[in-house]
């Protein structure tokens, strides 16, 4: 059973950066592909970024790409989000995913995803 700790939420002006930091537990962290994904009120849950578990493939939603980006240390069993530029619509609360295996193909479904983080909360004042 993989557990996941989210951190590094907060109010931010509009312009400014957060980092989000995920740590895991519980599994073997070099397996797992790690998403975030965030949720606004009233809306559905959305694919933000993922970092796969082999050859460290990124991929990112087109409302993030160049201002986010995602990694991840396998040594600290942690994976991060640096998020730049934000703006009012990254208002959210964001959750870290977790999957054993999964590859390219489906990374950015959240059903594709057996672990989840209880998520923090991010707000962005213009």
């Amino acid at each position: 059973q993989v557990q996941l700790v989210e951190s590094g939420g907060g109010l931010v002006q509009a312009g400014g950066s957060l980092r989000l930091s995920c740590a895991a537990s519980g599994g073997i962290f070099s397996r797992l592909t790690m998403g975030w994904f965030r949720q606004a009120p009233g809306k559905e849950r959305e694919f933000v970024a993922a970092i796969t578990w082999i050859g460290v493939s990124t991929s990112y939603s087109d409302s993030v790409k160049g201002r986010f980006t995602i990694s991840r240390d396998n040594a600290k069993n942690m994976v991060y989000l640096q998020m730049n530029s934000l703006k009012s619509e990254d208002t959210a609360v964001y959750y870290c995913a977790a999957d054993a295996l999964l590859g390219q193909v489906g990374i950015r479904i959240a059903d594709h995803y057996d672990y989840w983080g209880q998520g923090t909360q991010v707000t962005v004042s213009s």
